[in-house]
């Protein structure tokens, strides 16, 4: 092949420059300065033109095997499959037509020239911090006959004026993906204060693909639309939470599709991929998520599971909701339609919070009946009876200023004590509202195990006992009787297995909440049939 022949950067933006790059507007001082100093690396530009105009991208093949992944990886230059780019050209068909076509990290041009093709009479716009991608990018447009209505721009994405267009700007392409430690503290700033400004909140550990996300809130226009890939991990992290914020806002999610690292949806990258498809202004009442293991499988991306915007909200992890679930028996409903389930309150440090009422002098009012191990749920049997079998948690207010003056004496000790032995340095401790303050949540009807080697423990709560995070608590969204929630806890007890939840190594089996929240239940109308 001639890419073969192709051995240097500068013998790459040589051929760039011949495929007719120049005609292509938008050039900025380092491209001229890179044009004017490479020399000219003569190949068969016939057979490029031919190959580019065929839909393949030799430059780009020519790039990726020039600079190597490790090379690659500080600017987060990952390049998409052909199917993948497909598939979302595809969706943003069915979606619209678009006046203009934006890639916001266009590399090679890829989505260009695929988007340019469905769109004939859309205006292409690309955008990289990398003069030589830019370059390619040029040099792959002018090949394919698209320099007229082309232009390319050697820029940070955030920092783009993009002007008003009459119809849709489409959004598409794969972030850069960029890990915090490697984004610069200017740039973190405006992470926040941007995110800061649409009333929303954001981490400083946020990668690259994030700030993309923001931008093109910011950028887009009510009515303007999108797809882009990125690393999945924005699902399930704390910092994704900015990204799942603005989909069930102003960015407008329409839907979510994981791709297993089976499919190898990046080619240098074995990691989990997420193709999200957004309509900028809409607040959407559901979304679409799905998850497949072949690229093959997406299609049009017009299949998944639609989630509604309130179980959507109340999630802090995306990922398991993408999972496939069976088909639900008739007259059956998954277990989160009816309940919440919670993990348990992080202590912190249970060699001071937990302890027993005759090991200390605390008031009663701050002493809390707590299941505080798992084999506690399992001994029990179907009920919780007798909060005189458990241990208590050492919950204090968060203003001391409520306790009367023996309260406050007694209290005081404690607090000495636990300093000395360390809890208020620990990182739980320092992220509460105060480091003395637990925080257990009010006590659940059900409780259950959520790791063992053996199928969960599923426990009516008679005792209106606390739990920590060795249970969850199951909490009914509306009054269930004592009828609904006893049936509930039966048929759970007799029909989870352990292949309902994730096994690790050793054996042991965990049900996160939301996989919980997934299990089968008898509907509303059949939990009351005697």
């Amino acid at each position: 092949m001639v890419t073969k022949t192709i051995d240097t950067l500068e013998e790459l933006v040589s051929v760039a420059l011949q495929l007719g790059a120049d005609q292509v507007t938008g050039w900025s001082r380092r491209e001229k300065e890179r044009a004017q100093a490479t020399p000219t690396h003569r190949v068969n530009l016939d057979e490029l033109k031919d190959l580019i105009r065929a839909g393949q991208d030799p430059l780009g093949e020519a790039f990726c095997r020039i600079r190597s992944p490790e090379m690659r990886r500080p600017l987060g230059q990952t390049y998409t499959p052909e199917a993948i780019v497909n598939s979302m050209v595809e969706w943003a068909a069915d979606a619209g037509i678009p006046a203009r076509v934006v890639d916001p990290g266009v590399g090679s041009g890829r989505y260009l020239l695929a988007a340019a093709d469905r769109f004939p009479r859309a205006r292409l716009v690309g955008v990289d911090v990398d003069p030589v991608a830019t370059l390619v990018t040029r040099g792959n447009l002018a090949a394919a006959g698209l320099a007229s209505r082309s232009q390319v721009i050697h820029m940070d994405y955030r920092e783009l004026d993009i002007e008003r267009v009459r119809g849709k700007t489409l959004y598409i392409g794969n972030p850069p993906y960029v890990r915090h430690h490697q984004i610069e503290p200017h740039w973190k700033r405006w992470l926040l204060e941007t995110a800061r400004l649409r009333g929303l909140s954001a981490s400083g550990l946020a990668g690259l693909h994030v700030h993309f996300f923001l931008a093109t809130a910011t950028h887009g226009q009510p009515g303007d639309y999108g797809a882009f890939i990125t690393s999945a991990e924005w699902l399930d992290v704390n910092y994704g939470s900015l990204v799942r914020e603005l989909l069930l806002d102003s960015l407008g999610g329409q839907a979510v599709h994981v791709l297993e690292p089976t499919a190898v949806p990046f080619t240098d990258a074995t990691t989990t991929g997420a193709i999200t498809c957004f309509k900028i202004g809409s607040r959407p009442a559901s979304l679409l998520l799905r998850r497949v293991a072949r690229v093959q499988e997406l299609g049009k991306l017009d299949g998944g599971r639609k989630l509604a915007r309130a179980r959507l909200l109340e999630s802090s992890r995306w990922g398991p909701l993408t999972r496939v679930t069976p088909k639900l028996p008739e007259g059956y409903v998954e277990l989160g339609e009816l309940c919440r389930v919670h993990r348990g309150a992080v202590t912190g440090a249970n060699n001071v919070w937990i302890t027993h009422r005759g090991q200390t002098d605390l008031p009663e009012s701050v002493l809390f009946p707590t299941v505080t191990k798992a084999r506690e749920l399992f001994m029990v049997g179907t009920e919780l009876a007798d909060a005189n079998i458990l241990r208590v948690v050492v919950d204090l207010p968060v203003e001391l200023e409520v306790l009367d003056a023996t309260e406050r004496k007694a209290v005081d000790r404690f607090l000495r004590k636990a300093k000395r032995a360390g809890a208020a340095e620990g990182y739980i401790a320092r992220t509460r509202r105060a480091w003395w303050s637990v925080g257990l949540r009010t006590a659940a009807p059900l409780l259950a195990t959520y790791m063992a080697r053996r199928p969960p423990a599923f426990v009516r709560n008679l005792a209106n006992a606390r739990h920590i995070n060795i249970a969850h608590g199951i909490y009914p969204r509306q009054a269930l009787t004592d009828l609904a929630l006893r049936r509930i806890a039966e048929h759970l007890r007799v029909s989870v297995t352990v292949g309902q939840g994730r096994t690790y190594a050793g054996g042991l089996t965990k049900f996160e909440p939301k996989e919980m929240e997934r299990l089968p239940v008898p509907a509303p109308d059949l939990l009351l049939v005697p």
